[in-house]
């Protein structure tokens, strides 16, 4: 993007001297504005301590923001610019490569510069707090210490077992050093002896829940097979298409270990903060002796910030973090793993509009690193990639150590008598489950106790006010609840309509489900996963622990139950509702249904049992569905890319979505058919470029602002980008402040 200074007309009305300094600094101010910001270095600041990468705080209208300083010009074609006010950092907390990466992002995905600085940075550091208010004391050993054997303090076990930390690592933080037990007095005892010494030095990441280390497995063939395929050093891209089951983790923490035995850095990206827990677990009990930062929005701000700058500074050895940890600054970057690499939530949906695991492997080529995708049920993008060769395509084809494939059937549930949503046979094999001492997992993608509510006599129905949507019923709350604004209201049990008591809920959700299974298999728990009941901190841990320790249970949750978790005595899995993705009018819906199913049937027979999985569908002889239960999900994504290929839809094409919402719908709606004109102009419709629109978004209304797009295809990505660079600037101009727009680059979603 070329580097365009201010033009804010409010940001220059105080007059400068005629002569002013060389240095003039280019900021990236956190507006929806797509250019850099000229400035003044800020009174009594020197031109050598300024540095590319350091934050300032600046004025910019009647507003003090915190900006990031990408270069210092020595001219700038406006006659008067104002001083920033303070510069917050003495060293810069973006390198070079964070800088180079971020442009690019902000590139691809048309995004102000200034918005994806803020988004890459934690919230506490975003509103200007100091990096070394986190800064850490490390003891290190001296001249005199560096020389001594490790059995040199035997007589004395705390200070010998410091000394032997210290020979070994060559300085320790006080928080990692707490954290072992090793306090003040002993540190002391060593500083006194004229061995270590305090220095200051850069922040440490919060100490891990000691975990019992644990030796690693060993690796079956196709495992090795797929280490030794991922080179150790200079960049590749490769996609891990392994079954559940099969190890795919353990491929992980082998191409970590080889990373940190070289003294690099490890980046794990995981969908959910959820699978954190575990995997924090996991990771600290392989790698007890290595430095491992968290960072997902689960965390606290200070929290965040300080694992975030241990691992800019290059102290953290492992960083694992859901989707905005892909900009964290790495220095000593070695490779990048992305678990889950189809997840939808790896792609923010509103604000900057990125996908982690596409920069994911920008990032890897800018850093010469490797970049290992893993899923068993592949995007049908990344599967693309490797079919087309962009990307080395490794498989995982059987499950690790004895576990076997389970067995699968579809229950027809059409003319059935249904109980709470559950066909007889079902519930015969839940109870037959439980009685054997195993666990059975019942899979529900709605939460609440039910997904409407209406009245029997005139017809009424519980309708948000702000979102095309019907408002979700929580009994144990009691109230309703819309699942897009989170508007809430209380339960009601007469129609405010006719004032009839005869309400009914339909449908059921997890809520509902868990009574009427409670009631079913009362000596059994019933344990309910869904966001309701995992809002706490380490909820979903605590939760799944009687399933982790093999108790007769049952299990009950939406997708947050599908992804991650290794519970080796489920041996039996129920979809309740098979049907939903099989006739959306959103073409990428089939897609993730394929890979719900699949991910929630893998969660059965993962032990030495034998896992069955119950399929129930109102449609079983539905082709797609025969496909993916008899052929696989290969197949079944090969058969869907098929038809995206006769559809010119992605990932055959590139694909854009301009967005646009307010709360007058005609706005909107005229911003776009403007748009549509404007690029028409530009690039007529064609063979290689086509247009659809506008059109209303699946979810037409939410939190009261109407929302229509403009859909744009593309044959040659380069074409639309160019397309999208013009189109943006085009739109900075509209003036109606009440509309929002939008450029949604490889858009997921059309609601």
């Amino acid at each position: 993007m070329q580097v365009q200074p201010e033009q804010h007309p409010e940001h220059h009305r105080s007059g400068m001297a005629s002569e002013r300094p060389r240095a003039i600094l280019r900021l990236a101010v956190p507006v929806p504005l797509r250019r850099l910001f000229d400035y003044l270095p800020p009174a009594g600041m020197r031109e050598q301590d300024l540095r590319p990468g350091q934050r300032f705080h600046v004025p910019f209208g009647k507003r003090d923001l915190v900006a990031v300083l990408v270069d210092v010009v020595a001219e700038s074609p406006l006659a008067e610019l104002k001083p920033a006010s303070q510069c917050i950092d003495h060293q810069p907390i973006f390198d070079a490569r964070s800088r180079h990466f971020l442009q690019w992002a902000a590139d691809y995905y048309q995004a102000p510069i200034g918005e994806l600085y803020a988004a890459a940075l934690p919230v506490a550091l975003r509103k200007g707090k100091p990096a070394d208010h986190w800064a850490e004391q490390w003891l290190e050993l001296t001249t005199e210490g560096k020389g001594l054997p490790e059995t040199a303090l035997a007589r004395a076990k705390k200070q010998q077992e410091l000394l032997q930390l210290l020979l070994s690592s060559g300085r320790q933080s006080r928080t990692a050093l707490n954290a072992r037990g090793l306090n003040s007095s002993v540190c002391k005892a060593l500083i006194e002896r004229g061995l270590a010494h305090w220095v200051s030095g850069p922040t440490a990441p919060p100490p891990m829940e000691a975990v019992e280390p644990r030796p690693a497995p060993t690796l079956n063939d196709e495992q090795r097979q797929v280490i030794d395929a991922v080179p150790a050093t200079g960049f590749s891209a490769s996609l891990l298409e392994g079954t559940t089951g099969s190890g795919k983790t353990e491929v992980y923490l082998r191409l970590m270990a080889r990373a940190l035995r070289d003294g690099h850095q490890a980046l794990l990206l995981v969908p959910e903060i959820g699978l954190t827990p575990q995997t924090l677990r996991r990771i600290a009990a392989r790698f007890p002796d290595f430095r491992i930062a968290a960072l997902h929005s689960g965390l606290a701000d200070g929290e965040r910030a300080r694992a975030w700058l241990s691992a800019a500074s290059g102290v953290a050895d492992i960083v694992i973090g859901t989707r905005s940890a892909i900009f964290t600054p790495l220095p000593r970057l070695g490779v990048i793993l992305i678990d889950e690499e189809h997840d939808g939530s790896f792609k923010q949906q509103d604000g900057v509009r990125y996908s982690a695991r596409d920069l994911s492997v920008v990032l890897a080529k800018n850093a010469g690193v490797p970049v290992l995708l893993g899923s068993a049920t592949p995007s049908l993008e990344s599967l693309h990639n490797a079919l087309s060769g962009r990307y080395q395509h490794l498989r995982l084809r059987h499950r690790a150590g004895n576990a076997r494939p389970p067995e699968i059937s579809l229950v027809p549930i059409l003319h059935q008598q249904l109980q709470e949503g559950f066909a007889p046979q079902v519930l015969r094999h839940i109870g037959e489950t439980l009685n054997r001492g195993e666990q059975a997992l019942v899979f529900i993608n709605r939460r609440g106790y039910s997904p409407a509510l209406t009245c029997d006599d005139c017809g009424w129905l519980a309708d948000c006010p702000h979102c095309s949507a019907k408002l979700t019923l929580h009994r144990r709350q009691r109230h309703l609840r819309c699942h897009h604004c989170d508007y809430r209201m209380p339960e009601v049990h007469s129609c405010p309509q006719c004032h009839s008591r005869n309400l009914n809920a339909l449908g059921a959700g997890t809520e509902r489900s868990e009574d009427f299974l409670t009631q079913s298999f009362g000596n059994f728990p019933v344990i309910r996963v869904d966001r309701d009941t995992t809002a706490s901190k380490q909820a979903l841990d605590k939760l799944l622990e009687p399933a982790r320790n093999g108790e007769p249970c049952l299990l009950l949750g939406t997708q947050m139950l599908a992804k991650g978790h290794h519970l080796p005595k489920v041996t039996l899995v129920v979809i309740q509702d098979a049907d939903g993705g099989l006739f959306s009018a959103d073409f990428r819906a089939p897609e993730r249904m394929g890979q719900l199913l699949e991910q929630v049937a893998g969660r059965a027979g993962r032990g030495d049992l034998r896992g069955h999985v119950l399929v129930q569908s109102r449609y079983p002889e539905h082709p797609l569905l025969q496909l993916l239960l008899n052929k696989g999900y290969g197949a079944f994504a090969r058969q869907l890319m098929e038809e995206r290929k006769i559809a010119q839809l992605p990932p055959l094409r590139a694909m854009a979505l301009v967005r646009a919402e307010c709360e007058e719908p005609r706005w909107a709606e005229e911003f776009l058919v403007s748009a549509r004109e404007y690029l028409q102009a530009m690039a007529p419709p064609s063979p290689e470029l086509q247009y659809l629109g506008p059109v209303p978004a699946l979810l037409e209304r939410k939190s009261g602002r109407f929302r229509f797009y403009l859909q744009v295809t593309a044959e040659k990505r380069g074409l639309l980008q160019k397309l999208l660079a013009q189109f943006s600037h085009w739109a900075e101009g509209n003036r109606n402040r009440r509309l929002r727009w939008a450029v949604d680059m490889d858009a997921q979603e059309l609601s």
